[in-house]
């Protein structure tokens, strides 16, 4: 190991050279061999002076208290403890320390002033403490006091709240026995009163692992669980975010170091099983209100499945399922038309649904995925009894619940030999209940083409039956949805129709009747959207459906409601409306293949070429789609899958193709809406959602379409377009959506910086189309006001400013603007640039001239610039050079001209030139003989 000795002197070396990982080495290794104490003392008090340096505060005081555990008057160790308590926030202690080295020596400045100051934030943290001590208990007896005026309290509980979101605030309310009283505000049983309580507990919890581990502790998870389960949305919701923001906190969402308490609180496995298996017995239990039971759905679907596909470790979902998925199924299956059913809202089968989903999805083998199935099919057998046909028709419900989840699972048991024909002869039951389950499983499991078929050929004419014969509307309209599925089911191939001529358009036309009628119920007219879905695969249909404003309107209106299982039928309804949907490109060569081996070849609608499309976008825009679609994007998370968000996203980028139609998007919302649809979903959908927002940033005053703090957020999604692997026009469109928001502020040069763009706006200064060069010129145009864009073009070692004076020499006269503009802004900035734009190429001079004897007076205008900018760059060779050169001709020629109102700009700047030239005495002014 060595002497520890000379390691100690090693380490010495090492820290004075500044390799402080190195000393620390050394001086580690010579406390494992060193025997003398005193030594051992010395060796840990340098050790501490590098855990300083590193800012390791914990293991500074640590090695000082072992210093002075030796000597007690070891004067270095006791100001370096003193130090390291300070950082850690332990100001009483430090306090201590630092009055036992002015003790020691008490001349010492150094000492002095430590005690002074930490005299100083002892004072203040006390003054603070104790007014916010106060303040924290005088607003629990404002909340608590029967007598006390309403708006008082409100005004209290606001404040609580607020303090509970600052750490310090938190931590006073939790040490003057906030949490006791918390509960005692939740026992009233008011409703203000309660969420005021658990939007305290929340902001507690938020960051702090040990605290959100001690309330969980106090409170109890069967209380939070019982409070979510009040029939009270907002109630149910806070009490979520509540479970949410504690489950953060035990999962990573604390960055603390706790040091040698962490091993007393950093095991929280078994708190979060705790709350996984409340939350499952909340699923399915008859006590808890439709909104909790939608917001422990909700946590399940955020938390269990893996957040990505590189995190290995799936025990979260193989527990759910083991101990939860049957209680899921229980919630598909439930009829609210039967008596004793669970509570539920109108999201509720939906939101379980895609939580159904997610944990299949995340299973990672065959064997877990025919796991899932069996329960799936254990528990389907267990319910169909022909002697109980409530108890069948809630295994049909659940096929459904799985049909509109995990597809395979549900399709997989539709196959099941009598599963389908159970579903036919439901159909034809007595009780309308039973026709209306199996209408609607129908519907479902007729997804695939195959089913359709065998449903077309077995279940058309039933289902024509029902729609003529029921006079329940609930019933009718849904067996009018199974009709509008299968006749849907050649998609948007005009051959491939399943009915006769005409009959799709009698279908839409009944479901758009239904749609508008505002005594039907929201459930029920919903139904007719989903209907429209299907049917609007058919050119003919978009075509009515569009110019039919009041059942667009009515679809609007019902697209903002609170049921928010609507949405993904709305949004298929515009994606087919605005033919957003993804195309097969289809090659001229292959149709003449397939027609030649008699293979089926798609044929388009007429009305479904790109000027009909048109005018169904602005037909939508007129009846205010856009206000709907920023709604629906705030629909909870759970319904508002990627899948939904990507065809909302098709649906802006359809609507945003002609540039006048953009001021509308904006106006009603959509610059706003399209920010989380670009950060969050598919990829595809992301990049269309960025790609709309270039086009409207590109062509708008980003302070009206992105208003405040929000046209920050716009940056990354444009940046994103810049990569190599998104296609010429998004490149483009990103270019000029950043360049108009450079143009805008500094600060938004700034985060266009920081957000790495300028490497890749660069490399396309280099493309060889011209409109993205162009683009991406007039960007770095706008970007070298930038000290750190002007900095790039400072270094030495690249071709950046040789690239703008060559771009300066191109015939494209937008170009050479663009490139001019920059060169002449960075001239004027910085005067060196003057000097080595020299340097980069041997055509800078026959390149300026040209500039300055261009015909457009905006190309030479910025040439005169740069001429006037390297006058004054403080080179005299440099201004000699120009003038002896045939510029100074030029110059003399535009300066002499006459003043005009289309040139005037130009005719100044050589002026201007010139006057500057006579100071440096380059020319003398010229007078005539007398």
């Amino acid at each position: 190991m060595g002497d520890p000795t000379q390691l100690k002197d090693e380490g010495n070396k090492y820290f004075q050279a500044g390799d402080v990982d190195k000393a620390i080495e050394c001086y580690t290794n010579a406390i494992k061999v060193c025997k003398d104490k005193k030594a051992l003392a010395v060796i840990h008090r340098n050790r501490s002076a590098c855990f300083l340096k590193k800012e390791n505060y914990a293991n500074a005081a640590s090695d000082a208290s072992k210093a002075i555990d030796v000597d007690a008057a070891d004067i270095k160790a006791l100001y370096r403890r003193c130090q390291a308590l300070e950082k850690l926030g332990k100001l009483d202690m430090a306090f201590k320390d630092a009055q036992r080295c002015s003790t020691i020596e008490p001349k010492n400045k150094t000492f002095l002033e430590t005690l002074r100051r930490l005299g100083a934030e002892i004072q203040a943290k006390l003054k603070t403490t104790f007014s916010t001590d106060s303040r924290v208990q005088n607003m629990f007896e404002i909340l608590l006091d029967e007598e006390m005026e309403k708006d008082k309290k409100e005004k209290a509980a606001n404040n609580l709240i607020v303090l509970s979101r600052e750490d310090a605030g938190a931590e006073r309310i939790f040490q003057n026995n906030g949490v006791p009283l918390l509960l005692n505000m939740i026992e009233t049983g008011k409703v203000e009163m309660i969420l005021a309580a658990i939007r305290t507990l929340s902001g507690m919890c938020t960051g702090h692992k040990a605290r959100a581990m001690a309330i969980i502790h106090m409170v109890g998870t069967d209380k939070l669980c019982s409070i979510m389960a009040i029939d009270n949305e907002e109630i149910a919701l806070a009490t979520c975010n509540l479970f949410q923001c504690i489950n953060d906190s035990l999962t990573g969402g604390d960055k603390r170091e706790y040091g040698k308490e962490e091993a007393l609180i950093l095991d929280a496995s078994k708190d979060l099983r705790t709350i996984l298996l409340s939350l499952l017995e909340m699923v399915a239990s008859s006590k808890v209100s439709g909104h909790g039971r939608d917001q422990a759905l909700n946590l399940l679907s955020k938390n269990v499945p893996r957040q990505g596909r590189k995190e290995q470790d799936n025990s979260r979902t193989l527990f759910t399922i083991d101990h939860g998925l049957k209680k899921i199924l229980k919630v598909c299956g439930q009829v609210p038309e039967l008596p004793d059913q669970l509570p539920m809202t109108e999201n509720t089968q939906l939101i379980a649904s895609v939580l159904l989903n997610r944990l299949y999805d995340d299973l990672k083998c065959d064997p877990e995925r025919n796991n899932f199935r069996d329960v799936c099919d254990e528990y389907i057998k267990s319910k169909i009894d022909p002697n109980d046909m409530d108890k069948t028709i809630h295994a049909i419900n659940v096929i459904s619940g799985l049909l509109q989840g995990p597809f395979d699972v549900g399709n997989a048991l539709v196959g099941h030999q009598g599963i389908m024909e159970m579903m036919v002869a439901l159909c034809g039951s007595e009780r309308e209940v039973d026709q209306m389950v199996a209408v609607e499983a129908l519907i479902h499991s007729s997804t695939k083409m195959s089913r359709a078929s065998f449903i077309v050929t077995n279940g058309v004419s039933l289902l024509k039956d029902i729609y003529k014969k029921t006079k329940n509307e609930k019933i009718k309209i849904r067996s009018l949805v199974g009709l509008c599925k299968l006749g849907s089911a050649g998609g948007d191939d005009y051959s491939l129709r399943q009915f006769a001529e005409g009959s799709t358009e009698k279908l839409a036309k009944q479901c758009r009747k239904w749609l508008c009628n505002p005594k039907i119920d929201a459930r029920t007219r919903k139904w007719a959207i989903e209907g429209l879905a299907y049917l609007t695969n058919d050119a003919d249909v978009k075509d009515d459906f569009v110019e039919d404003e009041l059942a667009l309107k009515a679809m609007f209106e019902l697209a903002k409601s609170t049921d928010k299982t609507i949405v993904y039928s709305v949004a298929c309804t515009l994606v087919n409306c605005t033919n957003s949907y993804e195309k097969k490109e289809i090659i001229p060569e292959l149709i003449q293949l397939a027609k030649f081996s008699k293979q089926h070849v798609p044929e388009q609608h007429p009305k479904d070429k790109k000027d009909f499309i048109d005018k169904r976008v602005k037909r939508l825009l007129k009846a205010g789609v856009t206000s709907a679609l920023a709604v629906m994007v705030k629909a909870d998370s759970t319904i508002l899958t990627d899948h939904t968000k990507e065809m909302l996203s098709r649906v802006f980028l359809a609507l945003s193709q002609d540039p006048k139609d953009r001021g509308i998007i904006v106006a009603q919302g959509g610059g706003k809406a399209l920010i989380p649809l670009a950060l969050e979903g598919t990829e595809a959908g992301k990049v269309k959602a960025c790609h709309t927002l270039a086009k409207i940033a590109a062509i708008s005053n980003p302070e009206i379409a992105f208003p405040g703090e929000r046209v920050y957020e716009v940056v990354r999604p444009l940046v994103s377009l810049l990569h190599t692997e998104r296609d010429g026009m998004q490149n483009f469109e990103a270019l000029r959506g950043l360049t108009n928001l450079a143009g805008y502020s500094e600060k938004l040069r700034i985060k266009i910086v920081k957000e790495q763009a300028l490497p890749d706006i660069e490399n396309y200064m280099f493309e060889e189309h011209d409109q993205i060069r162009q683009a991406a010129t007039e960007c770095i145009c706008n970007l070298v006001t930038c000290k750190e864009v002007q900095e790039r073009y400072l270094e030495d070692g690249n071709d950046k400013l040789k690239l703008l004076v060559l771009l300066c020499g191109e015939d494209d006269e937008n170009l050479q603007i663009a490139a001019g503009g920059a060169l002449a802004m960075l001239t004027a900035v910085q005067k060196k640039l003057s000097t080595k734009m020299t340097l980069v190429t041997a055509q800078w001079l026959e390149i300026l001239q040209r500039l300055c004897l261009h015909v457009n007076p905006k190309i030479q205008h910025r040439g005169l610039v740069i001429v006037f900018n390297m006058l004054n760059s403080d080179d005299g060779e440099l201004a000699k050079k120009l003038i002896e050169s045939e510029l100074l001709e030029i110059l003399t020629v535009i300066g002499k001209a006459e003043d005009n109102p289309k040139r005037q700009e130009p005719i100044d700047a050589a002026r201007t030139c010139l006057v500057r030239a006579m100071e440096l005495g380059l020319i003398k002014p010229f007078s005539s003989p007398s």
